[in-house]
């Protein structure tokens, strides 16, 4: 039980900043935009973050932080893709080029090459009263950080902005076909670039989650990967929120397991549970990212002047 409850906390803790990123790729591929470059946006925000959490000792001043660069670094991409009508791919590819390589950069110039890791104080959990006493489901599912209950909260939004809301169903429409939304009086070009300062927050605030409530130190490559886990899990959840959500578990769920896995001592290399979370996403590509398509103008640059 103490293995299972373990494995539990550990799933819930994974799959947070999952939801973030893949929320943000959410709002992004909905207004047509396919940004693949949240391995960058999560990079940089998570270094911010954690800068600014050490300098300041405030956790929700490092988030905040974390989510306005990941808006500014997203700009770049916003610009290139929108006005310029650059392809998505090569600048989505370009953002996590350059967004790691300036979080390195900024931690050298800042700590010093050769100095040890700093720490800072991660932000506290709350517990929900009555429901953190459930026996074995309380401590585990309602004593977590407020990020936690935010991003639950998000996806329950999420969930009835693009199913039950005028302006959601609007946002999708520019996703499907921006030029029919545009004869109905839509911005196009306003939509898509707020899914660029959307995605860019979440996918900064995912970042940053992972130096300000989950780890208490930052190293260059701390993201590992999780940008394209949550790219996979925008498809394996069927651009859903809901199915995001499941989505993400599953991957956390994956990732506390390899960690479980290599403490355990089996004789296995550790590497070979390293590959875990990486081998799901591919198989849950292979077998179901396939079956069902996105929004139909997602990745196709729009022209104004174009019938």
């Amino acid at each position: 039980m103490s293995f299972v409850s373990n494995l539990i906390l550990a799933t819930v803790r994974m799959a947070i900043p999952l939801l973030f990123i893949a929320l943000g790729e959410l709002y992004s591929e909905r207004a047509g935009m396919v940004n693949i470059g949240l391995e960058g946006l999560a990079a940089i925000g998570s270094l911010v973050g954690f800068l600014i959490c050490f300098i300041t000792g405030s956790t929700w001043l490092g988030i905040l932080c974390g989510a306005l660069v990941g808006v500014a670094v997203n700009m770049i991409y916003a610009f290139a893709t929108i006005q310029l009508c650059a392809n998505h791919t090569v600048y989505g590819m370009a953002m996590n080029i350059f967004a790691p390589a300036l979080a390195s950069f900024i931690y050298r110039v800042y700590f010093g090459k050769g100095s040890d890791l700093s720490q800072i104080t991660l932000m506290k959990g709350i517990g929900i009263p009555v429901l953190k006493d459930i026996p074995f489901i309380g401590p585990l599912l309602f004593n977590q950080t407020p990020m936690v209950y935010l991003a639950i909260l998000l996806v329950i939004f999420t969930s009835v902005f693009f199913s039950k809301m005028r302006s959601g169903l609007n946002y999708r429409a520019v996703g499907e076909n921006p030029k029919a939304a545009a004869t109905l009086g839509i911005n196009v070009i306003g939509t898509k670039y707020l899914s660029c300062v959307l995605c860019g927050a979440l996918a900064g605030i995912g970042g940053a989650y992972l130096t300000t409530c989950y780890s208490n130190t930052y190293t260059e490559g701390n993201i590992a990967g999780r940008g394209f886990i949550a790219l996979a899990a925008v498809i394996f959840g069927r651009w859903s929120a809901g199915g995001i959500l499941i989505a993400c578990l599953f991957f956390g769920f994956c990732d506390a397991l390899q960690i479980r896995l290599q403490v355990a001592s089996i004789g296995i290399p550790y590497q070979f549970f390293q590959m875990i979370p990486y081998i799901a996403t591919v198989l849950a590509l292979s077998l179901i990212g396939g079956k069902k398509l996105g929004p139909k103008a997602a990745g196709k640059p729009y022209k104004k002047e174009e019938r």
